[in-house]
Formats: C-alpha cells, structure tokens, sequence
C-alpha cells in the first residue's frame, strides 16, 4: 500500500520509481512476520532527526533476529541520495525496512544472514492544525515478556490498526491504548502527553510501547525552554482531568488534541510545542 502519490523504492542498490515488490512468496518474513520498519521526515528540506531513526531501524533489525547489511550511516547517506529524486520543497514519508528471506533450522526464528533492506520514500505532506478527537480504545498494548516490543516490527501494528479502526467506528480519530496493568501507553500510533496547572506529563516508557524519538526530542526542548516535564505512570482519570492533550509521532510531529471523549479541549500549549519543533527542525541544515 502506496501512502503518498509519489513513491520511490531503493531496493538491491537501485531506485526504482515505483511501488516495488520486494518479498517473495516463501521469504521466511512473508509467512513469520519478521520485517522491521522505521519512520523518519523530509519537511520543507529538512529532515529532523534523520541519524536517530536510521539507529533505530538497525537495533529493531537485532531485537528481531536480523543482521542490518549496512550501518545507520550508511543507509542515511542511500536516503539522502533518494531524496534528490523528488522536486524541491515536497514534503516525504522516509522508511527504511529490512526482513529476513530465510528461517533457521526450527523454521521460526530468522536466519540473520538472510537480512534484505529496502528504503521507500513517498511524498506525503504534513497535516495541518485541526480537528482531533480522542478516545479510549477496549483493546491493550502486550508486555515486553509477551511481544517483541522493543522493536517497531510490522507484526505489532495489526493490533494498532484495530485500536484506531474501532475509535473510528465511534467518531474519533484515534483512542488511547493501555497496558496490561492499566496504565496508559500511548495511542495507536502516537505517544501521548498531557498538560496539567502548566505541567507537561507524559507516560513513562515501560517497554510496552516505544520511546518515540520525537516524543523524546519533544521533552527536551520542552526542558530547555524552562517547562517542567514529568514522566510518570498515568491513568484514563489523569487524561479526563488534563487540561490539555497533544500527541507525537513521526507522521503529523506534534498534533493537538481538540476533544477528548465528550469534552473540548483548547490548544494552546499543544500549538506551541508544535511550534517549539518545527523551529528546532529548522534549525539544522537542511538535507538540500
């Protein structure tokens, strides 16, 4: 599935403008869900971040089993390049995927010499500022000791997917998911943060969901601009009673939240973090 109308795949050392197949029908990952995936941003030029999510994608790669045929360095330099192939200006999606081909002697678990790599980038602009409404999904997120959470690995996702398909059914655009103890992790694909008497919380990282790298980039320059954070444990009633919801992910960055369940809530704060990253990200050089 193509996400933008634009869609480049570099894929055995070429770029190919395309939608590209790239798994085979008895590749080890196309029957045991072996592929891992990270996410990153072109906006305007710039690309926020870029080395952290290429780190990423290769420790993801070994929690899965996998050996990463190049370095985070190396496949920054192959997106950079990619990058050039679209015209100035456009907004890109940048993912990077490795999977394994073949499976050990018990089948299941994955040969690490068989890691393949492909990079896409899509052109996909960045939403703007708008209605967002919140809920809570029935449905939660597996501990560390059950599922591969350590990992963004593609065989998680079909859980988010039913978490935000079910918010839909109700009239949201997304719902808060929790652990297996109760506590909030993060939706189905953000994380999330609340704003409480001008204190910013944000749900500590208890290897039920990812520490997102824009969540983290998000705390310090939180930090830095002299507000307080805390990351701590929290609760559906923390959220009910937030003054504030705003939510972080590589795909929208910072997104406020305009109502949460049945209430409105204003966006100010979550506005300003917006804007705290988008001068952040401009501030580094830009890609081109």
């Amino acid at each position: 599935m193509a996400i933008g109308n634009d869609v480049w795949t570099w894929f055995k050392g070429d770029w190919t403008q395309a939608n590209l197949p790239i798994l085979g029908s008895a590749d080890h990952a196309t029957w045991q869900g072996t592929l891992v995936f990270d996410g990153a941003r072109l906006m305007n030029g710039y690309a926020p971040d870029l080395t952290l999510h290429c780190q990423r994608v290769v420790r993801s790669a070994e929690a899965m089993g996998l050996a990463s045929p190049y370095s985070a360095i190396e496949i920054r330099g192959i997106i950079q390049n990619g990058i050039r192939n679209f015209p100035r200006g456009v907004d890109l999606y940048l993912r990077p995927m490795m999977w394994s081909t073949e499976g050990s002697e018990s089948f299941f678990d994955a040969d690490p010499n068989s890691t393949e790599i492909a990079i896409v980038l899509e052109s996909l602009p960045m939403s703007q500022p708008g209605p967002f409404a919140l809920t809570v999904s029935p449905f939660k997120r597996p501990h560390q000791d059950t599922a591969l959470t350590e990992a963004k690995a593609a065989c998680l996702y079909p859980n988010n997917g039913r978490i935000v398909r079910e918010a839909r059914t109700r009239g949201f655009n997304n719902a808060l998911s929790l652990d297996l103890d109760g506590h909030v992790a993060e939706t189905a694909s953000t994380n999330a943060f609340m704003v409480k008497d001008g204190v910013f919380y944000t749900p500590v990282p208890n290897g039920t969901f990812l520490n997102g790298i824009t969540r983290q980039r998000v705390i310090k320059l939180l930090q830095e601009a002299g507000h307080e954070v805390v990351e701590k444990s929290l609760t559906v009633e923390d959220f009910t009673n937030a003054d504030e919801i705003f939510c972080t992910g590589n795909a929208n960055k910072v997104q406020a939240v305009t109502r949460f369940e049945t209430r409105d809530l204003p966006t100010e704060q979550g506005l300003m973090v917006r804007q705290l990253y988008w001068d952040y990200a401009e501030s580094k050089p830009a890609i081109r």
